[in-house]
């Protein structure tokens, strides 16, 4: 499945464009943590998000943008040592962010890339443990909130390639496609520091779809 690794790129590119005249040690933290990361200093700015999420305990975006590091640091890992232990910091983070905000769309759709990581990187041997499970993640996701345009590209994306993978009609996901893209249109995230990635890529596989 990666056919969401060139997410990355865009991901840290799309995350930057936050107010340096940040008030609360919060935002100011997140913004340091966010500028390292576009800075390409990937070790630093996870350790700085480690740091504000001890301090804020009630905050869940720390933990998540770690996890979501973690997950896009594994794309293109070889070495499953490495795989699993930065895949197992994305879901130490996961877990903790998911305690601290239950129901949230985002963290269920950044659960389904972390399975998703497993089953690109062996399908053979993980495929059969998380693919349903990636599939049930998108659909609670959309169900839980169908306006979040990152659950409608994903659960769309991941159908689009189950179906090539088995040789099946993708017309309906790329309608599917299509409608994430209007949701992108209308998506207003809650702050400068909560999740707005995936436009680009939504864009991309429509482009693919009329081909």
């Amino acid at each position: 499945m990666n056919t969401l690794v060139k997410i990355a790129v865009i991901l840290v590119l799309s995350l930057i464009g936050h107010q340096s005249t940040a008030q609360t040690n919060f935002e100011k933290g997140m913004t340091k943590a966010f500028e390292l990361w576009e800075s390409g200093k990937w070790d630093e700015a996870e350790n700085m998000f480690e740091r504000i999420s001890k301090a804020e305990d009630k905050e869940w975006l720390p933990n998540y943008y770690i996890a979501q590091m973690n997950s896009l640091k594994s794309w293109n890992e070889k070495d499953e040592t490495v795989l699993k232990a930065q895949l197992d910091k994305a879901q130490e983070h996961l877990d903790i962010a998911m305690a601290r905000s239950e129901d949230n769309a985002e963290l269920l759709v950044m659960q389904a890339q972390v399975y998703t990581n497993w089953v690109a990187y062996d399908g053979a041997t993980y495929g059969m443990k998380y693919a349903g499970k990636v599939a049930e993640l998108y659909a609670k996701a959309v169900k839980l909130d169908p306006t979040n345009p990152r659950a409608a590209l994903c659960k769309a994306d991941w159908g689009m390639g189950s179906a090539k993978y088995f040789g099946q009609d993708t017309e309906p996901f790329c309608k599917e496609i299509e409608a994430s893209i209007e949701l992108f249109d209308t998506f207003k995230p809650e702050s400068d520091f909560h999740p707005n990635w995936g436009r680009e890529r939504a864009e991309q596989v429509l482009a693919e779809c009329k081909e």
